[in-house]
């Protein structure tokens, strides 16, 4: 491993950026992490409450806005970092929306989405800009919005209606329509990772780096660094093993882990490092009730020396 576990857990901490290198048969692989990206949702209606949990589930930090105090509230959006009751123009201002954010115009009226829209074109143009309406509603206002001077070119910007067409039409689904259009704009840049040596996974497990940085115990580092087929993690997951036979992190659980962790558990200490390769797709595998049917290969070094 080519990095220093204390100043990637600060880093981190800090909401900055990180990435770590590892080495595995003789390719270099890039592990970031990345902060969890803001998906801000004006409007806490119906459509709100499923494109937060689903949001929520996709590794976005969600901020719900709403004036109404029955619909800004926790236990209408328990999964939302943060909640917000307020007049749209002002809590845009206090929450200061950047060219990394997602936001999602889902107001209850016209004016509301005006005022939104408004206020947002006002400053720095999110990464992800979406309006809910129809397609009528959308011309009528974005007219309004040009004869008042906002430049046609930030409206075009707009995705609007929102959403893939999908021909939504429950609540639920026309959350679903919205979060695929998220994940189309989150990964347009983003190459197919089979065999990259970028790594999948980004997210950050703070108590997993904090071991790291700082729990002496001695301990192995486990990484997958290449996967194919279905396999419960993509490639990034990472996990340790301590001599108390304690674990942090996952490499997906089950019978993908323990395969691997007695090989951890004995390697603590040696100074070694070694490439495995976990085959979920053969008979053996099956028997013993891996059914996602794919491979992953995993490096594993001890850390502890």
């Amino acid at each position: 491993m080519f990095l220093k576990f204390d100043e990637l857990y600060q880093a981190v901490r800090e909401g900055r950026a990180a990435t770590m290198t590892v080495e595995a048969e003789g390719t270099t692989y890039v592990r970031n992490f990345r902060p969890k990206e803001r998906l801000i949702l004006l409007g806490g209606g119906h459509i709100a409450q499923p494109l937060c949990r689903y949001g929520a589930d996709l590794g976005f930090a969600v901020t719900v806005v709403d004036d109404r105090p029955s619909f800004a509230n926790w236990s209408r959006f328990p999964e939302a970092k943060e909640v917000i009751c307020g007049a749209f123009p002002e809590a845009l201002r206090s929450i200061k929306v950047n060219e990394q954010d997602y936001v999602a115009v889902i107001t209850r009226g016209h004016r509301y989405d005006a005022d939104c829209l408004r206020t947002i074109l006002s400053g720095a143009f999110p990464k992800y800009l979406g309006m809910i309406g129809s397609k009528r509603r959308v011309i009528a206002l974005f007219k309004l919005l040009e004869d008042e001077g906002l430049p046609r070119e930030k409206l075009d910007k707009i995705h609007a209606p929102i959403g893939v067409d999908i021909n939504a039409q429950t609540v639920q689904e026309i959350a679903i329509s919205i979060v695929a259009q998220l994940i189309q704009c989150r990964r347009q840049n983003v190459k197919r990772r089979f065999r990259e040596t970028v790594l999948t996974e980004e997210t950050i497990d703070l108590s997993l780096l904090e071991c790291l940085a700082y729990d002496k115990t001695p301990k192995t580092l486990l990484i997958v660094y290449e996967t194919s087929g279905s396999t419960p993690v993509k490639s990034g997951a990472m996990m340790t093993v301590d001599k108390n036979f304690q674990s942090v992190g996952t490499i997906g659980g089950g019978c993908s882990e323990n395969a691997v962790r007695m090989d951890a558990y004995r390697m603590i200490g040696t100074g070694t490092r070694r490439c495995v390769t976990i085959d979920m797709s053969n008979d053996v595998a099956e028997d013993e009730g891996m059914v996602c049917g794919g491979r992953m290969k995993v490096l594993i070094e001890d850390v502890s020396v």
